[in-house]
């Protein structure tokens, strides 16, 4: 019970800060034609705020399954590298159920939490955190949906431009830090501007080409040292 209550303490301002995103991620939903509940429950079960923003995307541009399918991983491939790490977080003796929960919901902010303890990950100290802050972004969604539909249309353009908000508080402290990172995401803008206005390529696929074929040169061009390696 003690776990989980400090767990508990943590998940507070990360509910807020989810329910904040999430209230912008329901507006891009609404225009995408989902209802609240439908917001609800996506959210609930998808815990990704990218690969949800990818996908509603894909929904309002009434794209094929394969699209959808191609983007979602493509924008949640970050997931599987925190997946490996956090593994080697995990006491070896832990039950199955526990591995699979903290898989499940594994975000940028949990797995912050459980990388920051002190030896191996404790599970029922996530599931403090997660206890507020699911529900948190589940409900911001829905709430961001209504108020999609109800809300005048000039305002809810205006909106939606929050959640891109989100995207640049991911790129820009990396930026400053990593200049081959500032450099790809410079590169990433010219690209998809080009695209956009000598292309008829949808917003998705632009979005599965840039990520792949600049991930891969990146990891080509700007490889790092075996010294920083080790």
């Amino acid at each position: 019970m003690e776990r989980l209550k400090n767990g508990l303490k943590v998940g507070i301002p990360i509910g807020l800060g989810y329910f904040a995103v999430a209230f912008s991620l329901g507006i891009v939903a609404s225009k995408a034609g989902l209802t609240p509940f439908q917001g609800f429950i996506t959210s609930l079960l998808v815990n990704a705020s990218a690969g949800e923003s990818a996908g509603f995307t894909v929904i309002s541009e009434q794209a094929s399954y394969l699209q959808m399918f191609l983007i979602t991983i493509v924008a949640n491939a970050r997931y599987i590298l925190m997946s490996f790490a956090l593994s080697q977080k995990i006491n070896p003796k832990e039950r199955f159920i526990h591995r699979f929960l903290l898989g499940y919901f594994l975000t940028d902010e949990y797995f912050a939490m459980a990388i920051s303890q002190t030896g191996f990950a404790d599970p029922f100290y996530s599931y403090g955190a997660i206890m507020f802050a699911a529900p948190c972004w589940a409900l911001g969604t829905a709430l961001g949906i209504i108020m999609g539909n109800a809300l005048p249309f000039r305002i809810v353009s205006a909106l939606s431009v929050a959640l891109y908000g989100m995207f640049l508080a991911i790129i820009m402290p990396a930026s400053r830090k990593d200049r081959n990172v500032a450099i790809l995401v410079v590169l990433s803008c010219i690209c998809s501007y080009l695209i956009y206005r000598f292309t008829s390529l949808s917003t998705s696929m632009t979005t599965i080409v840039l990520t792949v074929a600049l991930s891969a040169l990146g990891a080509l061009i700007f490889k790092r040292k075996e010294e920083d390696d080790e």
